[in-house]
């Protein structure tokens, strides 16, 4: 593990040194409206609008509209499905030059968000995306980029990062550059109004999952440590209202702003162990990277408890609770409010081994995790989240 220190250490003085700029934002209800006006500011004439396929109806004529309004042209790449793959960056980056556009929105969760970014990066920088993976490799800045979140969780608008999927390789590959920053995001809660209540759980999860890595982790600065709490704070709060009632355009705006918050923090301060495992699950099984995370961070919060007692300690008292195992069990105890599953229907014991081999190949010397975990610890982990099927869900399948 002394290799693994002393490039986080040495990663941690580098990381000082780059200059993470912060994105111009618009909130509040309606803010949708001023799209257009964003984007004339940049000059953009013609936008490509990268967008998953159930994208709302009732979303897409106000951006259209706004965009009208401002003399700016538009074309709707409507082709991003969950977890996208380098085959739809390729497709977007060849729509992009088709259809002579000079400018990029993104529209939906972070699936479209991240998608969007490493189709601009291919744009200006035309090169195989595996080669893109890892930190510092595009370097050259992508065309005026604007993004509409209609989740609270991914916190993509406020992040240096995005995830693709490498299907042949049944793994997701993290792109980090400061230039994949969006120039503008809009935070409008009316987007998020008709989000399924099993959604906004899985993506309010993730929020907090980005707030915590980022607080426990060993990066931490005053700055992510301000954004990662407020988010903290904001999550328990409101996170359960929206679940409850997602007409709530209170419970909204606070969940879209942790989510943001909580880009902020992780993109100074990185995640660690439940992103790294998460992704494998991710990449082989397809399971939501959300829920994944929201399943995982109990656990991973318990092995890591001897190497951050303080820090998770300082999360209990912002919560209004005493001492860091209560803080672990309100994270539970939200969990089984937001009715989250106690594991994992797909996971194959027979695959854990090589999961938690990768997982930890990610972790280790990327993330700066507060302590390190073992190979059986991370085996341990995920054997204790096997789901066995029962006899009735195998007859119906």
């Amino acid at each position: 593990m002394l290799l693994y220190k002393t490039i986080i250490g040495i990663n941690k003085q580098l990381n000082k040194l780059v200059n993470i700029p912060f994105t111009q934002l618009e909130s509040g209800a309606d803010s949708l409206t001023k799209a257009g006006e964003l984007m004339s500011s940049v000059g953009a004439k013609k936008a490509m609008i990268v967008t998953g396929r159930s994208s709302s109806m009732a979303i897409m004529p106000q951006l259209c509209e706004s965009l009208k309004a401002h003399d700016i042209d538009y074309a709707i790449f409507n082709q991003v499905m969950p977890d996208p793959t380098i085959a739809t960056v390729a497709n977007g980056a060849d729509f992009y030059k088709q259809f002579e556009c000079d400018s990029i929105i993104a529209i939906g969760g972070g699936s479209p968000i991240d998608c969007a970014k490493v189709i601009g990066a291919k744009v200006v920088k035309d090169r195989p995306v595996r080669t893109m993976a890892g930190k510092l490799k595009i370097r050259r800045k992508l065309p005026p980029f604007l993004a509409i979140p209609t989740t609270a969780g991914t916190g993509s608008e406020a992040t240096v990062a995005a995830v693709i999927t490498d299907p042949s390789a049944q793994q997701k590959l993290a792109i980090i550059d400061p230039v994949l920053l969006p120039d503008f995001a809009i935070l409008d809660p009316k987007l998020m109004t008709s989000l399924p209540p099993a959604m906004t759980a899985a993506t309010g999860m993730d929020a907090l999952t980005h707030a915590i890595e980022a607080y426990i982790g060993t990066y931490h600065t005053t700055l992510s440590d301000n954004y990662a709490t407020e988010a903290i704070q904001k999550i328990f709060t409101n996170l359960p209202i929206a679940y409850e009632n997602g007409q709530d355009l209170k419970a909204r705006e606070e969940m879209a702003w942790a989510s943001y918050e909580a880009g902020c923090a992780f993109t100074r301060a990185f995640v660690g162990y439940v992103h790294a495992i998460a992704h494998q699950l991710g990449g082989i099984y397809h399971i939501a990277h959300g829920q994944a995370n929201a399943v995982l961070l109990p656990g991973v919060l318990r092995l890591l408890q001897p190497y951050c007692r303080q820090r998770l300690d300082n999360l209990a008292d912002i919560i209004g609770l005493t001492g860091g195992d209560a803080f672990i069990e309100a994270v539970s105890n939200l969990n089984k409010q937001l009715n989250i599953p106690e594991g994992f229907k797909e996971l194959k014991a027979e695959d854990i081994p090589m999961i938690a081999k990768r997982a930890l190949e990610e972790a280790h010397g990327t993330y700066p995790v507060p302590g390190y975990l073992s190979q059986k610890q991370c085996e341990q982990l995920l054997h204790s989240l096997l789901i066995e099927e029962t006899e009735e869900e195998a007859l119906t399948v």
